[in-house]
């Protein structure tokens, strides 16, 4: 059983029908139910198994309930990709507060709810896979992408530590993914002038989220003595 957060549209989406088209159950979750509902319809359709939860992984007891109910109807979970994210541009000197938050508390809070709510059975088990989904702004810093760049560290530290621990003490294999930019639709919600500007500029020659969902298939589907560390996936005509 998958558990995929920000599944609603780009790379987690994308994963999920990628996914379900193996023979994986996947339980998406993420906030907005009406894309979360056409995606569990496109993929019952296309002869998949799916189903969805309205998620807020920036609420702990939102992603615990999440865990709870994917254990009670389909059983433990094999595998999290925690994807759920926000990409947020702006100078420093535009003191953007409020998206500098919104990413701490998604990109930062929300990996770390859900690995809190799926480590006990994982443990317990020993068994499972926590796939992060980074980015290269997590191993580079570029222009105007400061506070999301920093999020991106982070997951890139807490991967690490993780396979560090719960890979050698518990045998639960602990992937990450870091892609370039890709065509998600990430541009238009950037709201800062400046920030959009760029992030637009940069979204030129972005490539598909299903290149990244091919990723995500390969990595969880390693036998359980295999860890994927770090697969780095960008447009081949974009530096990073």
């Amino acid at each position: 059983m998958s558990v995929i957060t920000g599944a609603s549209s780009g790379i987690g989406a994308a994963s999920a029908r990628a996914l379900a088209a193996g023979g994986a159950r996947v339980v998406l979750a993420a906030r907005n139910a009406e894309k979360l509902n056409e995606l569990v319809t496109s993929i019952r359709d296309a002869g998949g198994t799916a189903t969805a939860r309205i998620t807020d992984v920036t609420r702990p007891d939102d992603v615990e309930g999440l865990i709870e109910f994917t254990a009670s109807e389909f059983g433990p979970v094999d595998h999290l990709v925690n994807n759920a994210g926000l990409m947020l541009f702006s100078q420093w000197s535009d003191r953007a507060v409020d998206d500098w938050n919104k990413m701490i508390d998604t990109n930062i809070r929300g990996y770390l709810n859900a690995i809190s709510a799926v480590l006990p059975t994982m443990i317990a088990r020993q068994s499972g896979h926590i796939l992060n989904m980074s980015s290269v702004a997590g191993i580079r810093v570029g222009g105007a992408s400061g506070v999301y760049s920093a999020t991106k560290f982070f997951i890139r530290g807490i991967t690490d530590s993780l396979r560090q621990e719960v890979g050698t003490e518990h045998g639960i294999q602990v992937s990450m993914i870091s892609p370039g930019v890709i065509d998600t639709g990430w541009a238009d919600k950037v709201t800062n002038d400046e920030g959009k500007k760029i992030a637009q500029d940069l979204n030129e020659g972005a490539i598909h989220p299903d290149r990244v969902a091919d990723a995500v298939v390969f990595a969880l589907n390693q036998p359980a003595d295999v860890t994927v560390n770090d697969i780095v996936i960008h447009p081949t005509r974009q530096e990073w």
